[in-house]
């Protein structure tokens, strides 16, 4: 069964490293995503805005710092603006999960949209609180324990908060 593992990295350059090493370890880029506010201000983007890796380059660069080239490599990225979260920049799966919470204003904002992806609610609440307080949200895709093993193995050598693990619902 797919699952996915999970961790919230403090800063920008925490989160470079984790997912260059991802990158190392031969994760697809198609199979990583990151959730990060967007402190550049992006408040007039309410839905997905980019799709595509070059496009996604010009989004990226709204990230700032370090995270722009890392941003750059993974398959999708937008900008997205979430009722009660605000402004995040999402790559990967992720954005196309969270992209319908962004365009309906959905109930339960970025927590029902992590939900749907299989995240506990528990644990999606505790995520989405702390992306609103500036932190970034890292996930892989992993098809067996194996590469669990490794994403985890990754994430604890970052020294990445509240790594964790659940059943993937298909976006």
């Amino acid at each position: 069964m797919a699952k996915a593992v999970f961790c919230i990295a403090k800063s920008e350059e925490q989160a470079t490293n984790i997912v260059n090493q991802l990158k190392e370890a031969g994760f697809s880029n198609d199979d990583v995503s990151v959730l990060l506010p967007d402190r550049a201000g992006s408040r007039d983007f309410a839905h997905e805005h980019h799709t595509k890796a070059p496009e996604g380059a010009a989004t990226g660069a709204i990230a700032g710092g370090v995270m722009a080239g890392v941003l750059g490599w993974l398959v999708g990225i937008g900008s997205l603006a979430i009722p009660g979260v605000g402004p995040l920049i999402a790559a990967g799966p992720i954005l196309a999960a969270l992209s319908g919470a962004a365009a309906g204003g959905a109930v339960g904002g970025l927590a029902g949209g992590l939900v749907g992806l299989g995240i506990p609610e528990y644990e999606a609440k505790q995520f989405e609180g702390k992306v609103k307080n500036g932190n970034i949200l890292i996930s892989v895709h992993t098809e067996d324990s194996k590469e669990r093993s490794v994403a985890k193995q990754i994430f604890d050598d970052a020294h990445a908060d509240d790594i964790s693990y659940s059943g993937e619902a298909r976006v």
